[in-house]
């Protein structure tokens, strides 16, 4: 038997950093009311509760929903796709550039290796949140450029990060 509506759970699913966030933030300032060590604690809970909850912020502005085409995974910085009609595999630290087409349908992240074709991976895909972690850690991306695009739709390919790009910063 479930209580809660699939609506209320898949908001809460993609709200959750945030929301706990939110909790250890009320958990802070109610041990800071307090006295002694507590109140330090406290204190010292406040702004790791800030993180948590930007953190959140940008985790869920990234997921696109699920139920779109293929399944992607991210292991020993390798991210894998499998998708119903292509797939493919690219290192981390070998990809070259990392581009986002809205304009197809459904919206893809195009990501490049050389000597590979270009690996195209819906936005929806199940285990595409994954992606979060594997695109901020490479160097010089910025991450509020990538949400502001995704969100954005564009009707063009935008180039989110690029290797050389990156060297320049």
């Amino acid at each position: 038997m479930k209580f809660i509506r699939p609506e209320a759970q898949a908001m809460l699913m993609q709200w959750r950093e945030t929301l706990l966030g939110g909790l250890v933030m009320v958990l802070g300032l109610y041990w800071s009311s307090g006295f002694g060590i507590l109140k330090w604690l406290g204190f010292a809970t406040i702004p790791v509760a800030i993180l948590l909850i930007i953190m959140g912020l940008q985790r869920a502005r990234f997921r696109a929903g699920q139920g779109g085409p293929g399944v992607v995974q991210v292991d020993e910085r390798q991210i894998t796709y499998f998708g119903p009609l292509n797939g493919g595999a690219v290192a981390v630290d070998e990809m070259t550039g990392l581009s986002l087409d809205a304009g197809s349908v459904p919206p893809v992240w195009v990501l490049r290796q050389p000597g590979q074709p270009d690996l195209q991976i819906p936005v929806n895909a199940e285990g595409a949140d994954a992606l979060f972690d594997a695109f901020a850690s490479l160097e010089g991306i910025r991450t509020e450029h990538m949400l502001a695009q995704l969100k954005a739709k564009p009707d063009h390919p935008v180039v989110i990060w690029g290797k050389a790009a990156a060297r320049l910063h």
